[in-house]
């Protein structure tokens, strides 16, 4: 189960970078005539280049900082609280069980006590699912937020900057990239001036 909760953080966080990069353009797309050939080479020769490196924002932004200690934090205590309904329902079925060997219950108290522990265990796998749903649309608010305020930060910079294309790189999706075009430290730098703190 922990690992279920967990998975749920790092599959949204790496969404960012997998989003970024669907939307790159293709470089090895088929012109459909001569002349759009002739027109893509003249123009490619004045565009700007850049690239960000995904993996550097999220170990270094401190927003994203923010929200993995909150977002951990939070994890924990969906655990706490579900390890804890887990555990009184095992008592309470051993228990039973215990008495129940004993005769100690009539018919009627039996099937009245076996009722309720079967509602306890249906209640524990509700929880579950709505603490796991409350946690799953928690994070994705968080990577949403990630994501508007790195392209809204990329709006700003580009101003004077003027790039054609900001690429996202997220491991070996680009085969090869000269380091000259890198500009992850300045968009770094940037977030983290206008960061201001994790609303609650």
């Amino acid at each position: 189960m922990k690992k279920g909760f967990r998975n749920i953080a790092f599959c949204s966080f790496a969404a960012l970078a997998f989003t970024a990069c669907n939307n790159q353009p293709k470089l090895n797309d088929t012109a459909s005539d001569n002349t759009s050939t002739k027109t893509t080479s003249v123009t490619s020769s004045t565009q700007k280049f850049a690239y960000v490196e995904i993996d550097s924002i999220m170990s270094q932004y401190n927003y994203w900082k923010d929200v993995k200690k909150m977002i951990k934090a939070k994890e924990a205590n969906i655990q706490r609280t579900l390890a804890n309904k887990q555990k009184a329902l095992q008592a309470a079925a051993a228990n039973f069980q215990q008495n129940l060997q004993a005769n100690k219950y009539t018919q009627a108290q039996a099937q009245q006590i076996q009722a309720s522990i079967q509602k306890q265990a249906q209640d524990a796998e509700a929880l579950q699912q709505r603490l796991g749903a409350e946690y799953q649309s928690e994070v994705a608010k968080y990577n949403k937020a990630l994501s508007d305020s790195v392209h809204n930060y990329l709006r700003v910079f580009n101003k004077n900057r003027k790039y054609s294309i900001v690429f996202a790189k997220s491991g070996d999706n680009l085969l090869y990239v000269d380091p000259a075009y890198n500009i992850t430290n300045d968009i770094i730098k940037g977030l983290n001036q206008e960061y201001k703190g994790l609303s609650k």
